[in-house]
Parts: structure tokens; C-alpha cells; sequence
């Protein structure tokens, strides 16, 4: 009998990766979606997979609509993907990111508790919980102390600590994957590596003239996302439940990023970069470097992709969109 997997966020960036790498290994693959009232992006990541896969609307705010998905559905993996995603805009609407990405989690807990407990559950931790905590060496591990700069690093904080409750409480098989950064062509464009790489490209093509950006010289560790999905996979199926970091060990800047990527497409960032400050953060997190030397310890996962490697394929795809060759995905 195939294994089930049902993932909330599953048409976003990670969740539909994911959704294609389970697909791969002969899973059922289950979905949830928040309805938008404008339809057309809403599910476009999974357009070469929809047939493949079942998708529910519900929202995580909403622990009606999952426990009669759960209770019914009983997946073998739950992946908890879904979040308010964006650290800048929590700043915004800490309310909402708390309540989203925190207190949320601990509906579906309880009814994977009362209904499922045999289903194994990832959460997606981030490198935001770490925050202004660097250890000796300049890296962050399993082991490093969080210190969040922002309502949505506190967010994650909060469902981290409540995965590693009901772990300890009711024996539930429910991990941590504390992912740094990561990046694909799939990454919305109103997130710092997409917006760089979409205005270069149209800065190239002459439909734009200049890039705004705030703090250039924040430092994040930056990885792909089909290579984190994958370690996704191999952390829920740990033999025992666990928490791992997910990082490539490497750490670049935004000014490092805009240089790769301006200088692939043949041009000079700083002719055309501005410094705004209303993109700044009221509160910065300068610099995040991941050691994921227990995961590598643990499992045979390696990277596919390179900085660089990653940078020239998101910016193929914006090329390709933006002169007609490709549609959104």
C-alpha cells in the first residue's frame, strides 16, 4: 500500500517540490490550500502535478477544516509547510504571524494526538529563531540558543518548542527541520532573492532602470529549495524523532547576491542600485551560517545546487518569463 502524505503550504514554494520528490517516491500526496479570490496564481505551482495529487481548502487559523481532513485522511506524514512566510511584513501583522505560524500548530498537534497518533509530523523550523546568536566558531546549530529579531522568528520559536512538547508528553513521532534560507525560481518575487534577480533581468531587457533595496550587507546562509525537501524526507523517517539543521555552511551577502546575479547577465549592480529605507527592518538580523553537520552525520544528503548554480537558474526563469518563453510557476 502507498504511503500518504498530506501537506499544508503545498502550493508554495517548498510544498510543491515536495509535493513532486513524494510523487517520485510512489506516495499519495495530499494537500492544503487557502482559497484566494483571485484564483489564478493560487495553485500554479502544482499545474504539472494537479492530477496527480488531492487537494483540500482550509486554513490553518481553522482547526475544523483540518481535523475532518486529518481524522479521515490519517497520513502516514504530515508536513507542516504553510506559514505567513514574509519576516518583513510580521513586523506588520505580528498578531497574525504568531497566531499563523505558532499558535495554529498546536490545534494540529492535538488533533494528530486524538485522531492520528500514528502519523509521523514535520514542522518547518527556521534560521529566523537563532536570530542575533552566533556561536564561537561564527556558525548556528541544533544547539545554539535562539534569540529572534522579529515577530515571525518569535513564531517559530513558539511552534518549535511546541513540536518538542508534545514529542516529550505524547510520544508523538514529530520533528524539527531548521531550514536556512533557501531559494528557487518558484520563490515569490516579493522576497529578496526573487526581486533582485526579476529586476535585474528587467533592468537587462530595458523595462526597468533601478533596483531598491535596504540593508545590503546582511549576511544569510542560502540553499535550494528542491535540496531541502529532500533532507524534509529524510528527517520525518529518522528511525527516532529529532530536530536538524539545514544549511549549506556557506554565507553570502545581499550585495554579494545582487553581484552574482547582475554580473551573469553582463552588468554592474551599483550602477543601478538605490538604497531605500523604507525596506529596512526595524530590527535587523545581520548575519545567519548554518552547521548542518548532524544531518550529513545522520543521512547521505548532499547539495545539487551551488549559490551561483541557483542564482543563474532563477534567472533564466525570470528571463524566460519575461520575454514570453515561460509562464509563471
Amino acid at each position: 500500500m502507498k504511503k500518504k502524505a498530506f501537506i499544508t503550504g503545498i502550493s508554495g514554494q517548498d510544498g510543491s517540490y515536495l509535493a513532486e520528490y513524494l510523487l517520485s517516491l510512489d506516495y499519495e500526496v495530499y494537500g492544503l490550500v487557502r482559497r484566494h479570490s483571485v484564483p489564478e496564481n493560487q495553485q500554479s505551482r502544482l499545474d504539472r502535478i494537479i492530477n496527480k495529487i488531492t487537494v483540500f481548502y482550509g486554513d490553518l487559523n481553522d482547526p475544523l477544516s483540518l481535523h475532518n481532513i486529518i481524522s479521515k485522511l490519517k497520513p502516514d506524514e504530515f508536513y507542516n509547510l504553510a506559514a505567513q512566510s514574509h519576516v518583513r511584513i510580521s513586523y506588520d501583522i505580528p498578531k497574525y504571524t504568531i497566531l499563523t505560524n505558532g499558535c495554529a500548530l498546536i490545534d494540529i498537534l492535538d488533533i494528530i494526538k486524538n485522531s492520528s497518533p500514528e502519523t509521523k509530523f514535520y514542522q518547518a523550523s527556521s534560521s529566523e529563531m537563532f536570530g542575533l546568536s552566533v556561536d564561537d566558531d561564527n556558525f548556528q546549530r541544533e544547539s545554539t540558543a535562539f534569540n529572534p529579531v522579529s515577530p515571525y522568528g518569535c513564531s517559530k520559536v513558539l511552534a518549535f518548542n511546541t513540536v518538542r512538547h508534545y514529542r516529550r508528553a505524547y510520544k508523538l513521532h514529530a520533528v524539527n527541520g531548521i531550514l536556512f534560507n533557501h531559494e528557487s525560481p518558484r520563490r515569490g518575487s516579493n522576497f529578496v532573492s526573487s526581486k533582485i534577480i526579476k529586476r535585474a533581468c528587467e533592468i537587462k531587457l530595458k523595462i526597468s532602470s533601478e533596483l531598491e533595496l535596504g540593508n545590503i550587507d546582511s549576511y544569510r546562509d542560502w540553499g535550494h529549495s528542491k535540496d531541502y525537501v529532500r533532507a524534509m524526507h529524510l528527517i520525518i523517517n529518522n528511525a527516532t524523532s529529532d530536530d536538524f539543521v539545514v544549511a549549506t555552511g556557506e554565507t553570502r551577502s545581499v550585495r554579494d547576491m545582487c553581484d552574482v546575479c547582475f554580473n551573469y547577465l553582463g552588468l554592474n549592480y551599483e550602477d543601478y542600485l538605490k538604497i531605500n529605507p523604507k525596506f529596512l527592518r526595524p530590527e535587523e538580523l545581520p548575519y545567519l551560517k548554518g552547521d548542518c553537520s548532524k544531518l550529513k552525520k545522520n543521512f547521505d544528503w548532499k547539495r545539487d545546487y551551488t549559490f551561483e548554480s541557483m542564482i543563474e537558474e532563477m534567472t533564466n526563469h525570470w528571463m524566460d518569463i519575461l520575454t514570453g518563453k515561460e509562464s509563471y510557476r
